[in-house]
């Protein structure tokens, strides 16, 4: 009997092949830039599986192009690049990776709050150019983080993990959410519950982690950053469509907020032109980049898309209506 064609628009790694080479007859996109829209259409045409990343969309003219497609897995657990509607529509299996990225991310989280803070990248430039001369009293003093308040958006695991690693430095914690969390988790993690308009204002950092919804596009406009402390700082991981651009750099040239750490773009890969400032941290979406993380990643969605063909339910389903019940 032969294997079912899978296409995965990208080389994957090893760990994850393995997993899928005994099950499935895979071809791999292997070129470093990311295979062209047509390209991809192409491939797909016989394919029964696709793995894909975020840059992917997996839409009604992807799935028209691929009438055999039985799972598309999603190496992410943001599918917002995912018309899950769309697939279940047409029988199509759609699976993400939760999980595995919650404890990484926390720590990009920590790394660009902690840069943009001690003004880090300017620090690092300066000792680069071969311009630094010495040590001075005054110079590129930035702002402590030990004993601040931390003021998370989105208390789901990654904003969890956030405020388990605020307690070494004596931060004060304080949350929103849709759903309030339970006491004792409170308790566990010393965080307090606030409404928006508190948080922004008590806050001297504030760190996003909220999924990409029609109610979370454009979360931070500019009555949000009217409502900041001009001393505080924004730190987003989450998804770049949370944080309107334009606004936020007219918060900052206006000096309305003192700075921001930034992984993810309204517009990504591109960036706002004025948000390159020395008060801004920018990273190229790479909260998950840690080598054990994402080979985790790769293995969760390998791992959907290989218990879909043994007749088995993949872990990760975001549509489980599309599998019949047994």
């Amino acid at each position: 009997m032969p294997k079912p064609k899978v296409f995965a628009t990208h080389r994957l790694f090893e760990a994850a092949r393995k997993i899928l080479q005994e099950t499935c007859e895979v071809e791999y996109w292997a070129k470093p830039e990311r295979p062209p829209r047509e390209e991809v259409l192409q491939r797909l045409k016989d394919k029964e599986g696709l793995i894909s990343l975020l840059t992917e969309k997996v839409n009604e003219e992807l799935l028209k192009a691929a009438p055999k497609l039985r799972i598309a897995a999603n190496v992410a657990v943001g599918f917002d690049n995912i018309d899950v509607a769309a697939c279940t529509k047409r029988g199509v299996v759609a699976t993400n990776t939760p999980g595995v990225l919650d404890e990484t991310t926390a720590d990009f989280a920590w790394t660009l709050l902690m840069a943009v803070a001690r003004r880090l990248s300017e620090g690092e430039a300066l000792a680069r150019s071969g311009n630094w001369k010495n040590w001075d009293l005054d110079q590129l003093v930035g702002t402590d983080v030990w004993g601040k308040t931390l003021g998370i958006v989105g208390f789901g695991r990654i904003g969890r993990a956030v405020a388990r690693r605020a307690s070494g430095f004596q931060m004060k914690v304080i949350y929103t959410d849709a759903v309030r969390a339970a006491a004792d988790v409170e308790k566990e993690l010393k965080a307090e519950f606030r409404d928006m308009n508190a948080l922004l204002t008590e806050s001297d950092f504030i760190s996003v982690h909220v999924p990409l919804l029609p109610e979370t596009r454009r979360l931070f406009d500019a009555a949000k950053f009217d409502q900041m402390k001009r001393t505080a700082f924004l730190i987003n991981t989450s998804r770049g469509q949370v944080v309107d651009e334009a606004t936020l750099v007219a918060a900052l040239e206006a000096g309305k907020i003192a700075g921001a750490g930034l992984d993810v773009y309204e517009n990504e890969p591109l960036i706002h032109p004025r948000l390159k400032r020395t008060n801004v941290v920018l990273a190229p979406h790479m909260a998950s980049a840690s080598l054990e993380t994402r080979t985790k990643m790769a293995c969760i969605a390998a791992e959907n898309v290989v218990a879909l063909f043994k007749g088995q339910r993949p872990a990760n389903v975001l549509n489980p209506e599309v599998l019949k019940a047994p």
